[in-house]
Formats: structure tokens, C-alpha cells, sequence
């Protein structure tokens, strides 16, 4: 089984790692061309070729703040579909929750990941694309061992933020039901 991390971008990254955390594959797939629909067709494409059937899937939540909102909810959903297709299951990681896995907050920057992610894992690489795919290969890694933990059994492995991260994956809070205002 590899643990797969996917950042649905224009440029996205791809990373899968093995069950000790190896770097397997580390890239950033951008597609055929610079023309859409083609490129985008192609990109989701280049993105299930690397994917296997035993994957454990990681893909990075919407950003909702992003300026090319409609190219990248296209090509997001394009690779969930793909995922849907192929009966692979895949678990979606917000955006903060990625970034609080890697340097204990949920609004660092792109530039704050990389001391992190080196200091921790060793891992290096220029695109931030590429990084956010590796963090979200671990957060599947340990989302695969700690299933089944207690939260102090993560916290003896993990850092704490990132306990925190894994538990509100796996146990996520119910919010309230809004009671309905009955006309009167």
C-alpha cells in the first residue's frame, strides 16, 4: 500500500510515500499544452496513471479564496470523479488542516511550510504544490496506522497539533442543527 497526497492545481503535485514514509514519487503534473479543455483533460488523466489500486488518497480540500476558483474547482472535481470512477477512495484535507499538520498553524503561509517540512521529514522541493502533496501523503500515512488509536497513543507519536488534526479527521464534530422558527 502507498500513502498518496494530491494538490489539485494548475500545476498539481503528487506525492506517494511507502508505509515507512519513503519517498516514492514526487511530482508536479501539469498536463498537455496550455489550451483548456485539453490541458485540463490531460492533467486529470496524468494524475490517474500514477495512482494505484490499493492507494490510500489524500486530495487537498477547495481553497475558497483563490482568484481561479472555477479552473481549480474544475480540475478538482475532474480528479475526484476520476477517483469515483476507478472505486478509489480518497479522504479530503482543508486547506488549514494541511498547513496546521506541517507547522502546528492552520494559516501559514506557503513559505512557512518549508523549514518545517525539511526540519521533520528531511523533504525538500521547489514547488509548493509538490509540498502540500507530501504533507497530505503523511496526513493518509498516519490517518492508515492511527485509525484505531486513542488520542493519547497519537500524542506519543505525533506532536499534538498534528494529533488534533488526525482526530478531527477521523472524528469529526457534528455541528448543531439550527432549530426552524415556526411562523406565528
Amino acid at each position: 500500500m502507498r500513502f498518496v497526497g494530491i494538490d489539485p492545481s494548475t500545476k498539481t503535485g503528487f506525492v506517494a510515500i511507502a508505509p515507512n514514509g519513503e519517498v516514492l514519487k514526487a511530482k508536479e503534473l501539469t498536463g498537455v499544452g496550455s489550451e483548456d479543455p485539453k490541458r485540463m483533460a490531460t492533467l486529470i488523466d496524468e494524475v490517474m496513471r500514477h495512482i494505484q489500486p490499493e492507494d490510500f488518497v489524500v486530495i487537498e480540500g477547495f481553497g475558497y479564496s483563490t482568484t481561479q476558483g472555477i479552473q481549480l474547482g474544475g480540475i478538482g472535481w475532474g480528479i475526484r470523479m476520476a477517483l469515483l470512477r476507478r472505486r478509489i477512495n480518497y479522504i479530503e484535507v482543508a486547506p488549514n488542516a494541511l498547513k496546521k499538520f506541517a507547522t502546528g498553524k492552520g494559516n501559514s503561509t506557503k513559505e512557512d511550510m518549508v523549514q518545517p517540512l525539511m526540519d521533520r521529514w528531511g523533504f525538500c522541493n521547489s514547488s509548493d504544490n509538490v509540498r502540500d502533496a507530501f504533507v497530505m501523503a503523511h496526513i493518509a500515512r498516519n490517518l492508515s496506522v492511527l485509525r484505531d488509536a486513542s488520542e493519547l497513543e497519537m500524542n506519543m507519536i505525533l506532536e499534538s497539533y498534528q494529533s488534533e488534526v488526525i482526530c478531527n479527521i477521523l472524528y469529526p464534530k457534528q455541528k448543531p442543527r439550527k432549530k426552524k422558527q415556526v411562523a406565528k
